[in-house]
């Protein structure tokens, strides 16, 4: 598993990198591990026999000789993160001490470590699986305290534990199969019925199992679905006619004023965004500029990003100014754009703004063509917050009515466990789909192995040296 630098992430060489940003802070945290990298560090710590004579879980203070004054957390194998031995060096912030103090500790003979490294030792010494590695990135890219909260999780193990139990069950099948295939002609014909050796050939044992596998994996499966809102977001948008209150609302969600907001239509002349979180949910809310006809030519140009934006939402608040009330060109865009929503997935809500200083619409019948193209109709003040609570409410359904239920204690986290996931079903309906039809074992038992091996894959059992390395590859530095 050789890179462009030719470090290998198979190896046992001492490795070294910043376990925290370095910068302006009181601290900076750097992770060393690998084969003697305790005694390798003691060489330029000032009082090198505290270093090598530290027991495991152990604290140390001292000086780097000529660079600074540190704290140095000790761990002996196996007992630490990567089942190697390792020290965890707590030296001064800033963006200049920790880079000195790095530096030094590479003089002694460490390297750099390669993205993900640490994370791949620890899965390499049996420290961790494959789904719990993934949690660590997950846990470390967590937008909202739901997404932590769902990492920790299969952190502690829920989806391992989980992977497994479903893996003993086909494991279990499989052998039952397996065994009848060992079986002589003759111990078969002297075993079967009436029917003779072809009912016993063609029958699978633990059928009824390989259901129940296939029922938890099929509950699994779209877990993933809600698990990506977590990690990734939802991109919101907020469209309208000039002047109909989108960035008073926009400044509103974020609770600052980050787009201008004046009387004049088009003072937006592109569109910004912010993440914001609602519900647990991370929102990424885009603030487009008003979607009209007209000759300027900087502002046709955020028409068309808005435009653009629209393609990317998965939901699209559209605003109306209740003091003007729906004209044509809101009925026409609505009519326009959210009848091609039907197809994509797009949720278009209605949002009646305003309402602080103008009625609501007393005859919404009137716009009965319109109500059929959108999810809800919500009525808000932008400008003093009134509605916003119905507002939100509206967008979490929205999102989680797009979301298959799953009542399964564990989730699955990645696209590569998702795939995975999808690949072990596929298998595994097709040989009970065989099954039923009294198709020979021969044929059904590759189709159960396949299955396993796809689970096995999820969590690390079954790997190649490439997969890992495009796994792990995408870890940051000094996890």
């Amino acid at each position: 598993m050789n890179n462009k630098d030719e470090h290998n992430y198979g190896d046992d060489f001492p490795i070294v990198a910043f376990a925290t940003t370095p910068g302006n802070s009181a601290l900076t945290l750097i992770r060393c591990s690998g084969k003697g990298s305790i005694e390798l560090f003691a060489s330029i710590f000032d009082f090198s026999e505290k270093i090598i004579k530290a027991s495991g879980n152990s604290v140390v203070h001292g000086w780097i000789i000529d660079t600074d004054e540190v704290l140095v957390s000790v761990f002996r194998s196996p007992k630490s993160y990567t089942g190697e031995d390792s020290l965890d060096i707590c030296c001064h912030g800033g963006p200049v001490a920790g880079k000195a103090v790095l530096e030094k500790i590479k003089s002694a003979g460490f390297r750099d470590a390669l993205p993900g490294e640490f994370t791949f030792r620890a899965f390499m010494n049996g420290k961790m699986d494959l789904t719990k590695s993934e949690s660590v990135m997950e846990l470390v890219g967590a937008k909202t305290e739901k997404g932590r909260q769902n990492a920790i999780n299969r952190l502690s193990g829920t989806l391992q534990t989980e992977i497994n139990e479903i893996k003993q069950i086909l494991v279990q099948v499989l052998a039952g199969a397996e065994i009848y295939l060992d079986y002589s002609e003759d111990e078969v014909s002297a075993e079967s019925d009436e029917t003779g050796k072809e009912e016993i050939a063609g029958k699978l044992p633990n059928k009824e199992l390989a259901k129940q596998a296939l029922e938890r994996l099929q509950k699994l499966y779209p877990s993933w679905q809600a698990e990506r809102i977590y990690q990734e977001g939802v991109t919101v948008v907020i469209a309208g006619q000039p002047n109909a209150g989108k960035s008073h609302l926009f400044n509103a969600f974020i609770k600052e004023d980050r787009s201008i907001v004046t009387d004049t239509p088009g003072t937006t002349r592109d569109w910004i965004e912010a993440w914001i979180n609602i519900k647990g949910i991370p929102i990424r809310l885009v603030d487009t500029a008003g979607i009209r006809e007209t000759e300027d030519p900087v502002e046709l140009i955020g028409v068309e990003r808005s435009l653009d934006l629209l393609q990317e939402a998965q939901i699209v608040l559209y605003l109306v100014d209740c003091t003007i009330g729906v004209t044509d060109k809101d009925r026409n865009f609505i009519l326009e754009y959210a009848t091609q929503a039907d197809t994509s997935g797009q949720t278009y809500l209605l949002v009646w703004n305003k309402i602080d200083i103008a009625p609501l619409p007393q005859k919404l019948s009137t716009y009965v063509d319109l109500m059929y193209k959108v999810k809800n109709a919500v009525s808000v003040s932008a400008k003093t917050g009134e509605g916003l609570d119905d507002l939100n409410y509206e967008i979490v359904s929205a999102i989680m009515e797009s979301q298959k239920s799953s009542d399964v204690s564990a989730s699955l986290g990645t696209e590569r466990q998702k795939k995975l996931v999808g690949t072990a079903c596929a298998a595994l309906e097709e040989a009970i789909e065989m099954a039923e039809d009294d198709k020979p074992l021969d044929l059904i038992a590759p189709l159960l192995r396949e299955a396993v091996n796809a689970l096995g894959e999820i969590t690390g059992e079954i790997s190649t040296a490439d997969i890992l390395e495009e796994m792990f590859s995408k870890f940051c530095v000094g996890k």
